[in-house]
């Protein structure tokens, strides 16, 4: 006989989990007891969109679910955000929410909430466990739905009487993982419509990605001689360094990439859905001109969602790269398009030369030092806003697996995804980029940080405003400020009160010093960038005495 905490946490640990992200309550305590001498590691944050956004990374990291357990009510509420993330992200999740007794719904009992209403839209599957003895089977069965075609995130309501209850039952025996089946023949389909274009594009993205893929892609886009773009936030898709790479589709995207999608004949889309971001706003594509898309997705839905395709493949991102290189061998070589790649490469250099903006630091300069000098497997976190453009346009990934950042453009993400990826890989470098306002989302996280031993480098680039909100407002409401201006601590002495290293850079001849000093302290360290309130993205800046 187990009780319910006990019977869910050995299903966790026969599912593989390593992990968990939580903040305690008391709705879950027969879990926390049967946390208490199983080998699984407890995370225990200090605000439940923290604990959900680590788990969040957890599954980016590794490609199975990232799990955190949360509080009813006000707890759930708060790990929205992480499940948003998630969701949009495409991200394998599984959040398990405590919940009132079932003998008291229906009543507004103490922090009640119908979590299949509440996460309806945000959540892949969400469900409610009645029976103590149905736990394992509900606990494999949301492992499944998580990775299951385009993953993301399930939600589980766990009531107290069901965990507190006891049964005799086995753990759930079965494999979670269904693999994808590939045809080789459909990919000659697809390798020979490629073939047949004058100026063809590649964008890769989505979820499903791995260290093979990336390797396989390099070889696939060498072989073909076939230009390659990543989708939002997806750079560590492809060696930016290759000659095949041509940028990113992202937020502030190379305009000359988006002329580039635009006069292409033939876009092969694999793993991405090719959504509002990558095509600005829907707009990229003309469907009258008459652009044939051949696309791959690992969720059929997906696919002709808002374009019109040739040709179509439903297979995981990976496999299809992988099955795209053994076509092209099967198929011997091409004709190539070396004229058309160069120039797109051509674009792409010339775009990621640093281009100077105002100040005594300059973030462009930062971003081309640890482009340089971190090693090649450090991790770069960042949440929303438009400091993290400097990242995108002026920083080449070398290697999968070396970037974790939000499509769903969620402000806080950063610094709890670098905690995350910090506990996950002690031995590797990670830098978390950060606004002044996205960071004062989470980084009540820097104790958690140091509970956990937990070292990431935040770089706070302090501008004294929500930049990006500003930009709009020059844009739209010149010269009329309002409500995006920010009070900000110290934040170098904030994380000395946690613990922490804290510096403050205040030229650009101190920062290389004050990272290396970081780098030593072991410690998780902030380094505030103090920045030039006229600087407003990579291309945008402020007039001279503009406040």
């Amino acid at each position: 006989m187990r009780h319910g905490g006990k019977i869910l946490v050995d299903q966790l640990k026969k599912l593989g989990v390593r992990r968990v992200f939580s903040v305690p309550g008391e709705s879950f305590l027969p879990v926390l007891d049967g946390l208490y001498e199983s080998d699984i590691q407890n995370v225990v944050c200090r605000h439940e969109g923290g604990a959900a956004m680590m788990a969040e990374a957890m599954g980016k990291m590794t490609g199975t679910p990232g799990v955190c357990f949360v509080t009813r009510g006000p707890g759930a509420c708060n790990a929205s955000a992480g499940v948003h993330v998630a969701i949009q992200d495409s991200t394998p999740m599984v959040l398990f929410v405590g919940q009132i007794n079932t003998r008291h719904r229906d009543r507004e009992a103490f922090q009640e909430v119908d979590y299949r209403q509440m996460f309806g839209g945000l959540a892949k599957w969400v469900a409610e466990v009645d029976h103590v003895e149905r736990l394992p089977e509900y606990v494999a069965r949301a492992w499944r739905v998580a990775m299951a075609g385009r993953p993301g995130p399930v939600v589980l309501a766990l009531p107290e009487d069901v965990l507190s209850a006891e049964a005799e039952v086995a753990d759930f025996e079965g494999a979670v993982k269904v693999p994808s089946s590939v045809d080789p023949h459909h990919f000659d389909a697809i390798l020979a419509a490629l073939r047949s274009a004058s100026k063809p594009l590649m964008i890769v993205g989505g979820s499903k990605w791995s260290s093979n893929a990336h390797e396989a892609l390099a070889r696939f886009a060498e072989a073909e001689k076939l230009p390659v773009a990543a989708g939002f936030r997806r750079q560590d898709y492809m060696d930016n360094r290759h000659e095949c790479y041509v940028g990113d589709l992202g937020v502030g995207q190379n305009p000359k990439l988006a002329a580039r999608v635009r006069e292409a004949d033939c876009l092969l889309l694999v793993g991405t859905r090719f959504g509002d971001i990558e095509s600005q706003g829907y707009e990229l594509i003309d469907p009258s001109v008459g652009t044939r898309i051949l696309h791959i997705h690992v969720q059929a839905e997906e696919i002709g969602r808002v374009y019109g395709v040739e040709q179509a493949l439903v297979c995981d991102g990976d496999l299809a790269v992988l099955a795209l290189e053994a076509a092209s061998e099967r198929a011997g070589a091409g004709v190539g398009w070396n004229t058309w790649t160069a120039s797109a490469r051509a674009d792409y250099e010339a775009w990621a030369e640093p281009q100077e903006t105002p100040g005594e630091v300059k973030q462009e300069r930062v971003i081309a030092w640890l482009s340089e000098n971190l090693p090649e497997d450090a991790i770069l976190t960042n949440g929303a806003g438009n400091y993290a453009a400097w990242l995108h346009r002026y920083f080449s990934f070398k290697r999968y697996g070396t970037q974790l950042a939000p499509t769903s453009g969620s402000m806080g993400y950063g610094f709890p995804a670098a905690v995350a990826a910090s506990i996950e890989y002690p031995d590797r470098d990670v830098v978390c980029l950060a606004g002044d306002g996205c960071f004062q989302m989470t980084l009540n996280e820097m104790s958690t940080a140091v509970q956990h031993g937990a070292k990431p480098i935040v770089l706070v680039m302090n501008n004294g405003r929500y930049g990006t909100i500003r930009m709009h407002q020059e844009m739209h409401f010149p010269g009329r400020v309002s409500g995006t201006q920010l009070a900000n601590p110290d934040f170098a002495a904030l994380a000395q009160a946690y613990g922490g290293h804290g510096e403050v850079v205040k030229t650009q001849a101190e920062f290389a010093p004050a990272f290396e000093r970081a780098r030593a302290s072991g410690k998780v360290a902030v380094i505030e960038v103090m920045l030039d309130p006229q600087v407003l993205a990579t291309g945008k800046s402020l007039p001279k005495g503009a406040g």
